[in-house]
């Protein structure tokens, strides 16, 4: 009886730490926003993605990068496109950017964008966010869409906390919480999870979902706020309060993007 307890014990041990080393390891997201104004810039930048960029991107082993557009850029004074790029760990950040610069194709292709004169760049700015995907989605998801590209709705969304503290509730409301089940359950096709490990506001999260169209997005969020579920989930004591702004984009994929 004694052996057998030990042997069940040890069988325990092995199946514990199998499970635990086999664990899903969560990626690294570098996103990267390019603030232009005016329809030239955009068009040198896009130029740039998708002649040069990508395919420098995809030689260095990154086979899907979404490239991103609010459906505010017509009328807005800051125009924006968004590149998401995932990797398996943080450190292949470094290893791109020196891929990518040892590139011959990537410089020739990209000409018309990296010899801009000083006075005449193809953008206002640039900036870039290092995310971690969450623990409920280690990894980023293709969606299954079937709208055309124009019609497609990809919803960028930023969460910001007042302190650390009230950050961490919410991403743990996404995670232990069940909000990114939630989200599943409703089929919000989401692309991505993430905490911002670095970037222009801390501490904040960041996720994408996508819809076939502006108004599967529009009922998807009604029957989200109406769920029992959510209703429960965001009255509970240790989640009121844990964003302080939240940044709401909705975009479209270029026509080069992978995603």
């Amino acid at each position: 009886m004694k052996k057998t307890i030990q042997l069940l014990f040890c069988i325990c041990i092995v199946t514990c730490s199998f499970a635990f080393n086999n664990k899903p390891k969560q990626i690294y997201y570098q996103i990267i926003v390019y603030h232009v104004k005016t329809d030239a810039q955009i068009a040198t930048v896009d130029g740039y993605l998708k002649d040069a960029y990508l395919p420098a991107l995809h030689k260095n082993g990154i086979e899907k990068v979404g490239v991103f557009k609010p459906i505010t850029n017509d009328t807005g004074s800051d125009k924006r496109i968004y590149v998401f790029i995932p990797m398996k760990t943080i450190d292949q950040i470094e290893k791109l950017e020196e891929g990518i610069w040892k590139d011959g194709d990537h410089e020739k292709n990209g000409a018309a964008y990296l010899n801009t004169a000083f006075n005449q760049p193809a953008y206002l700015r640039k900036e870039s966010m290092i995310v971690k995907a969450f623990e409920k989605m280690p990894g980023f998801s293709v969606p299954n869409l079937t709208g055309t590209v124009a019609e497609k709705i990809y919803e960028f969304r930023s969460y910001e906390g007042s302190t650390e503290k009230l950050y961490r509730s919410k991403v743990d409301m996404f995670n232990a919480g069940g909000e990114i089940a939630l989200f599943e359950r409703l089929q919000f096709n989401a692309v991505f999870y993430g905490s911002v490990l670095s970037g222009a506001q801390m501490p904040n999260l960041v996720y994408m979902t996508s819809f076939n169209n502006q108004a599967e997005r529009d009922a998807k969020w009604k029957v989200f706020s109406a769920d029992p579920e959510w209703k429960s989930l965001s009255s509970m004591p240790k989640y009121v309060n844990t964003v302080s702004h939240a940044d709401i984009i909705l975009m479209h994929a270029t026509a080069y993007s992978d995603l």
